[in-house]
């Protein structure tokens, strides 16, 4: 049994790819046991049988990893927790502030179907794109938020933190793209710093690729793939530049020429949920006398219309500053533009601004003098959005202002992370890395042979983890092993993350979230959760009842 538990004690990676606490497993007396197996890994069979040797390893590998599985399985992921990849304390903040849409509002599906129509729509009215173009419908499950677009090449990938694209998830049209195309036409799978998004996402000068960050960008990356679809189904030369532009300009029009706002407007229910929620967390934060304000990008007849679905008619008394048509994230860099207040009826006055009125709502402004109208500065405040780049970047990078990140997607990932297929799935996946990891000093053909065959299971195992999120391109957070690039930048803006606002509702306003110490490459084994049992786990279900 010694070389069996001291390979869980290698193991110790699993515990973090799966973000779980190893109950029960081998501490620091049986790091000698652990050297003693790994002197046996490289000592080799005494009867040179490589093949039976090796695939006794293998089968010792397996039960192991099945041994540990109930223990893993044991810790379910909380959906519901807050992640801090900062520490913060709450009982700091003094003003708490919100972007609108995906933050105080969330949407149901039907409003990405409806852009996507409207979109597709004024592509053909207006752009005189063809009229077939109508037999596509918007597909909710084909991407997620975070892939990059090359304008010039037309496809869509997914990028990891170290700007190497994850082959088999780049996609012309709806086709994906083979590995060997890919690095040819990369010239390998690293995409170089100065072809990559600008600081803000966007495909600039010289920058060949687009982020998509917004959670309304997902409407967008469907129909680009669905008109690069028809034109190479129809051999129909174009040029992918216009192609992108005319795209972008549409989606643009959805939002500008009020076509998305009217449509919301006029059929309320069916467009937003989660208001009660909402409701709760303001009335919270109101009760303990915390200040609160709101800066949006949307108008304001549209804000107004959904805070009285969400809140009441008296939303307005919750906030003690309430910004509209703010144009983030130029409004944290543009010292130029002056506010304008904004009558009930949407009327812009043009009344110079000497300060900010509590229930009345202003248009435009910059943060510059924001701050030198209200004095809050610095950590004291805590802003909350779901776009990495506009919302928070500039305040965290410039300001120093405490920055949460919403990420309605995480309710779903962590889900599909306690099921058993993932849980499996992902500790038979590092269990056999490991073992490839030590086994690979024999370079004789034999063991080549079973080595080669290990290497192929090994990437069947990522790409059904990778389907288990999304049959395309997986995780949002994971790239195989690496973080995404939007994962970096997430770490890099956010002090914390959450799947919605209700996760405030499960701790008190003094709480302080401590990020995990999560062990760099040189620490692991000795910070390892697994030597130190529960010290750096995240919150699972049944420690819920202790945060509220």
């Amino acid at each position: 049994m010694a070389p069996a538990r001291a390979f869980l004690g290698g193991c110790c990676r699993l515990a973090l790819a799966t973000g779980r606490r190893v109950v029960g497993s081998p501490g620091p007396p049986l790091r000698g046991a652990w050297l003693r197996y790994l002197s046996s890994c490289t000592s080799g069979p005494e009867d040179g049988d490589m093949r039976r040797y090796l695939s006794a390893h293998y089968s010792e590998a397996r039960r192991s990893i099945n041994e540990i599985i109930p223990s893993i399985s044991s810790n379910m992921l909380n959906p519901n927790a807050i992640f801090s990849n900062n520490e913060m304390s709450l009982e700091n903040i003094e003003i708490y502030g919100f972007d609108y849409d995906y933050t105080l509002a969330f949407y149901s599906k039907d409003l990405h179907t409806l852009i996507f129509n409207t979109a597709r729509d004024l592509l053909i009215n207006e752009h005189r794109y063809p009229s077939e173009l109508r037999k596509y419908d918007y597909d909710p499950n084909f991407a997620i938020r975070g892939l990059h677009y090359d304008v010039h090449k037309a496809l869509l990938m997914k990028i990891d933190s170290f700007h190497y694209i994850q082959l088999g998830t780049v996609y012309r049209g709806f086709d994906v793209v083979p590995d060997s195309e890919v690095i040819e036409m990369y010239q390998g799978s690293h995409v170089p710093l100065e072809q990559m998004s600008d600081f803000y996402g966007k495909s600039s000068e010289g920058n060949t690729l687009k982020q998509f960050m917004d959670i309304f960008s997902l409407p967008e990356m469907t129909l680009l793939s669905c008109v690069n679809d028809y034109f190479l189904k129809n051999n129909i030369d174009y040029e992918p530049v216009h192609l992108y532009k005319d795209v972008k300009d549409s989606i643009r029009d959805v939002h500008v020429k009020g076509l998305m706002y009217r449509a919301v407007e006029a059929d309320i229910e069916r467009y937003i949920c989660y208001g009660e929620k909402t409701r709760a967390v303001l009335a919270k934060l109101a009760n303990h006398g915390k200040k609160m304000f709101l800066i949006t990008n949307s108008p304001s007849s549209f804000v107004d219309r959904g805070m009285n679905f969400i809140v009441g008619k008296d939303w307005r008394d919750l906030f003690d500053v309430v910004i509209v048509q703010a144009d983030k994230p130029n409004f944290f860099n543009d010292k130029r533009r002056p506010f304008r207040k904004v009558t009930n009826r949407g009327v812009l006055l043009w009344d110079k601004i000497n300060q900010l009125e509590k229930g009345k709502i202003y248009k435009q402004g910059n943060l510059f003098e924001f701050l030198k109208l209200t004095g809050w500065r610095g950590s004291k405040v805590l802003y909350f959005g779901d776009h990495i780049y506009s919302d928070l970047a500039d305040l965290t990078l410039k300001h120093g202002w405490r920055t949460g990140a919403i990420i309605p997607e995480l309710k779903s990932e962590l889900t599909i992370m306690n099921t058993s297929q993932y849980i499996q799935t992902m500790a038979w996946l590092q269990g056999l890395t490991g073992l490839l990891e030590r086994m690979q000093v024999y370079r004789d053909a034999e063991s080549q042979i079973v080595l080669n065959d290990w290497i192929k299971e090994r990437q069947e195992m990522r790409d059904m983890a990778r389907r288990i999120f999304n049959p395309r391109f997986g995780s949002i957070f994971r790239t195989d092993h690496n973080p995404t690039y939007f994962l970096r930048r997430l770490s890099r803006f956010a002090d914390i993350y959450m799947e919605s606002l209700s996760c405030l509702l499960n701790y008190d306003l003094h709480h302080t979230f401590y990020p995990k110490r999560t062990p760099l490459q040189h620490e692991v084994p000795v910070w390892s959760d697994q030597q130190y049992p529960g010290t750096f786990g995240i919150p699972f279900l049944q420690q819920i009842a202790q945060l509220k």
